[in-house]
């Protein structure tokens, strides 16, 4: 019996923990969205995390509920100490893609990692 409710835990466990990486580590997409860079802010109560927001170019032909905005979390401080003081530039970011975002990670499912450019 103790050996069943052994193997039982270890099953759950092993799920818990592959749903988690799928969900939360491993990225679903990635890809670049250029724009004009609204703002980063620094913010958070436990976890400060940067986190920032492009206007995205284009025009749209028909009223739709697809938004121009791009709400994004930055996990590395070089490159939001360098967006800070792109504010009102064209940028082009990329990013990755999660299904699911982390506290620490930041607010956003959408985590740039690298500026392609700005001008």
């Amino acid at each position: 019996m103790k050996n069943i409710l052994g193997i039982t835990i270890a099953v759950i466990v092993l799920a818990v923990a592959i749903w988690f990486y799928f969900r939360y580590e491993r990225p679903f997409g990635e890809g670049v969205k250029a724009g004009t860079l609204n703002y980063v802010v620094y913010k958070g109560y436990i976890w400060k995390t940067y986190e920032g927001e492009v206007i995205l170019a284009g025009f749209q032909n028909k009223p739709s509920l697809q938004s121009n905005e791009f709400t994004f979390s930055i996990d590395n401080d070089a490159v939001a100490k360098r967006l800070e003081l792109a504010s009102g530039k064209e940028v082009q970011l990329h990013y990755h893609e999660y299904l699911g975002a982390l506290p620490w990670r930041g607010y956003s499912k959408f985590v740039v990692d690298s500026i392609v450019s700005i001008r």
